[in-house]
């Protein structure tokens, strides 16, 4: 790396965790093409993730007056200039019992629980874009992590109408099988046969695909995938996937047909992120090549409204553009994936189409998953602007004032009570400094 890329990494890692291993630096980045190989910018911090001004401030303090305390100070108000807990998951999502919140537990929709093990808080490699990298710096108080599975369990219980759990992080398969099958056994035991559907939250696909090759114990954690598909419920990889080179390699290949080879399913997810994966035909191979394997396509979504954004946000425009090619490119098989979809705080919203209607041009949306399950698969429209980057930036066509889940009758549940909250803030919700 050249000088100037290694001080960058020095003085961004300050800010946004960093972390990569052997893997990713043989076989993903394609290190005649740094810095613009995807996997590259995917994993290393770049200078431009913060402004100029920031950057410059930051490598002034570190490296030439070496004010660690001032140091931090600006750190800590560039990360809650960064909106650490997109879409409400620290205010709204976090379910209570007898008024106090359940560590390591969100419950945003009706039907899905996620649990995120302390043990799992980590990756084999960071992604620059994650929005979950609160859980990775230190910001303890920004932390979803929990210690054992009894209140879990105990919550499960209580709700009869969920039928999900999404183990998550982090990465739960960072973990070794035997502490993840601390987690799992119980949810198949007596009193949670509502529970249809455990699944796995997971990087360790494309950044470490030897999980389910060649480590220790990845026989283990086949045998595991089994007992869930063989206690009745579905056993569901979530593989996060960012690019077909992911996918391209033997290893990875082979994780894919070993895990659909326990009868678990593997759904392909993954963000739309500007440097990384804006070709279409590079989504087109990895679908295809997903679905030959036996993996089912299933979400592109845009890029949240947190960490470095700026450097990685296209215009929604240009998100659907992406995706409507990419869908061309494959057959019906593969055309089980939905997006581009926007995790925002009522929802999952989708954009189906821009349209003319009635002489206006429109975004066509709706929401795959609400706080509201009223609101879903209810299609509604925004003003089309090119420039939008994320949903609140969108305004209502047609000449209305509001959304018809902003208007008076279409409130939900309150903060911490389950999946529903009083009021919809248009904008993301301040934190404190």
């Amino acid at each position: 790396m050249a000088p100037e890329q290694q001080e960058a990494v020095q003085v961004l890692s300050h800010v946004l965790p960093f972390r990569t291993n052997q893997y990713v630096l043989d076989q993903l980045i394609d290190w005649s093409n740094i810095p613009d190989d995807p996997i590259y910018r995917l994993v290393f911090p770049h200078r431009d993730m913060l402004p100029a001004h920031e950057y410059w401030q930051l490598r002034d303090l570190l490296l030439v007056k070496q004010d660690e305390a001032a140091a931090q100070q600006l750190v800590r108000q560039i990360r809650l200039r960064m909106n650490p807990h997109p879409a409400g998951q620290m205010t709204h999502n976090v379910p209570r019992v007898n008024d106090a919140p359940l560590k390591g537990l969100q419950h945003k929709y009706k039907e899905t629980v996620l649990f995120f093990p302390s043990a799992g808080q980590t990756c084999h490699a960071y992604c620059t874009f994650c929005f979950r990298w609160p859980q990775f710096v230190g910001m303890d108080d920004m932390k979803f992590d929990a210690r054992e599975t009894g209140e879990l369990v105990a919550y499960l219980k209580a709700h009869r109408d969920v039928t999900d759990v999404l183990i998550t992080g982090g990465d739960p398969l960072i973990m070794n099988t035997r502490s993840l099958e601390e987690i799992i056994a119980p949810l198949l035991g007596a009193g949670l046969e509502h529970i249809q559907n455990i699944r796995i939250g997971t990087k360790s696909v494309s950044y470490w695909p030897q999980r389910f090759v060649s480590d220790r114990d990845a026989d283990d954690l086949l045998r595991l995938f089994e007992r869930v598909v063989a206690a009745g419920k579905n056993m569901a990889v979530m593989g996060h996937y960012n690019h077909a080179v992911e996918l391209r390699q033997v290893v990875a290949q082979q994780a894919v047909k070993r895990i659909v080879g326990t009868g678990a399913t593997l759904r392909m997810q993954g963000p739309l992120i500007r440097h990384i994966n804006e070709d279409p035909a590079s989504w087109a191979e990895l679908w295809r090549t997903g679905v030959r394997l036996g993996a089912i396509p299933y979400y592109m979504f845009v890029e949240r409204d947190t960490g470095p954004r700026e450097y990685f946000q296209l215009p929604l425009a240009r998100a659907h553009e992406v995706f409507q090619q990419a869908y061309q490119m494959v057959s019906g098989l593969a055309r089980t994936v939905r997006g581009p979809s926007m995790s925002a705080f009522p929802g999952k919203v989708v954009i189906d189409g821009v349209a003319q209607i009635g002489g206006e041009k429109v975004f066509a949306l709706q929401f795959l998953q609400a706080r509201n399950a009223d609101w879903v698969r209810k299609p509604f429209y925004a003003k089309y602007d090119p420039a939008a980057t994320w949903f609140d930036q969108l305004r209502p066509a047609f000449g209305r004032e509001k959304f018809f889940f902003e208007e008076e009758g279409q409130g939900m549940p309150e903060a911490g009570h389950g999946p529903q909250v009083t009021a919809l803030p248009r904008r993301v919700i301040p934190l404190v400094a």
